[in-house]
């Protein structure tokens, strides 16, 4: 019977003749309500057309029952900065199948072929939100980056301190706040460097309208940081708050802590493990912490090349097993040259051997998690020595990542 009913199916681009199919599928799979999409802020027809310019500009692969789209992924052009290094990233989102086509390999042979077409695209690193984990681990992806969310009192809000500059309250997509995300993307790790496209799907699923961006200027009259937020039923409610200095920080928990007769609760987002209680006078608030986007490396080979190490280290190579792209199944050696320039070489064996599964090697090299972490809980294998090597040549800043698509 599968193979009757492989046998009906086609796959190809899906393109925006397609939009409708594609949104109707989209809607199905994840049960996105016109309720919800009104709550969006969209109007009747509106969230169609603004999905065009994302089926125009993303690569679309789907399978076809006849004319009819059945199945369907979707990869966005995307940049992020992995330690100091513009990559290209594959989104890889849209991701479904109509449950009476499930069970038959198609998406397991859609995501096949959208690793190859990221390979021939240069792209030799993948993102997506995961909304199953396990599925998508059995795929090659790795957990990279958390959401924290708070919900912080009136009275613990901390108090306010003189500072230099001042704050300013404008529009969600003023220049200054896209300038100052720019900035803050090039110094922040995992982070997603924002095209056109990366701004519209930041907001796609919120009411712009109910959003204000409050931007710090410093002494120079120069924006350091902004917050994204609204006010609603006594709750000030941040979706980002970027900061590029700690006085700029500082400033805008002024800001926020000048709506205390506003306001009983303050609720937000930080895409960062680094809890805020710590920062706080009064740190007994409610935190909670969630996996949310996974990565993974599209091409070892390549990747390592462009892998911006933290230093010069001892030579080591990679036996790395992977299970959908047959092209990073094998050894990969690691070693440096008289200049310091990182020399990757496929079936070499210098130095000491380190072997896991793609997985692993994503979140480590992404530093989600460090080496020494990876080997004690047998994710990796590796004797003291190569994973003392490893925490010295890996950079150690955690991912920072609060994009969604």
């Amino acid at each position: 019977m599968m193979t009757d009913i492989r046998e009906q199916l086609s796959m190809r681009p899906v393109t925006p003749e397609y939009l409708d199919q594609f949104n109707d599928l989209l809607g199905y799979v994840f049960q996105v309500t016109a309720k919800e999409v009104s709550e969006s802020g969209y109007e009747e027809g509106e969230l169609e057309r603004a999905k065009r310019p994302v089926l125009e500009e993303a690569d679309v692969f789907g399978w076809f029952h006849g004319d009819n789209l059945v199945s369907q992924l979707a990869i966005y052009p995307c940049k992020v900065n992995i330690h100091g290094r513009q990559y290209d990233m594959a989104g890889l989102t849209g991701v479904g199948t109509y449950p009476e086509y499930a069970g038959h390999g198609l998406m397991h042979d859609l995501i096949s072929t959208a690793l190859e077409h990221m390979r021939s695209r240069h792209q030799w690193i993948s993102y997506l939100y995961p909304y199953s984990i396990p599925f998508y681990r059995k795929k090659g992806w790795e957990i990279m980056s958390d959401h924290l969310t708070f919900d912080v009192r009136d009275i613990q809000l901390p108090k306010q301190q003189n500072l230099p500059g001042h704050v300013e309250r404008m529009d969600i997509d003023a220049e200054d706040v896209i300038r100052t995300y720019d900035r803050f993307a090039l110094l922040n790790h995992g982070a997603m460097i924002r095209n056109q496209l990366n701004w519209d799907e930041y907001w796609r699923w919120e009411n712009e309208e109910e959003r204000t961006a409050a931007v710090f200027y410093d002494e120079d009259d120069e924006p350091q940081g902004f917050l994204l937020y609204w006010i609603a039923n006594e709750v000030f409610h941040i979706k980002e708050m970027v900061y590029i200095t700690q006085e700029a920080r500082i400033a805008l928990w002024n800001f926020v802590s000048a709506h205390f007769s506003m306001v009983e609760h303050v609720r937000g987002n930080i895409y960062k493990n680094e809890p805020l209680h710590f920062l706080l006078d009064d740190g007994d608030i409610k935190q909670t912490i969630k996996p949310y986007f996974m990565a993974r490396i599209v091409d070892v080979e390549q990747f390592l090349r462009a892998y911006p190490f933290a230093e010069v280290g001892q030579p080591f190579h990679l036996i790395v097993s992977d299970p959908m792209a047959p092209w990073n199944v094998g050894t990969f050696g690691v070693s440096w040259d008289a200049n310091g320039q990182v020399r990757v070489e496929r079936d070499a064996h210098p130095g000491l051997p380190v072997r896991l599964d793609i997985q692993t090697l994503t979140t480590m090299l992404m530093s989600y998690r460090r080496p020494s972490y990876l080997r004690r809980i047998e994710r990796l294998d590796a004797d003291t020595s190569a994973v003392k090597n490893l925490e010295q040549v890996i950079p150690m800043e955690e991912p920072y990542f609060s994009d969604y698509f």
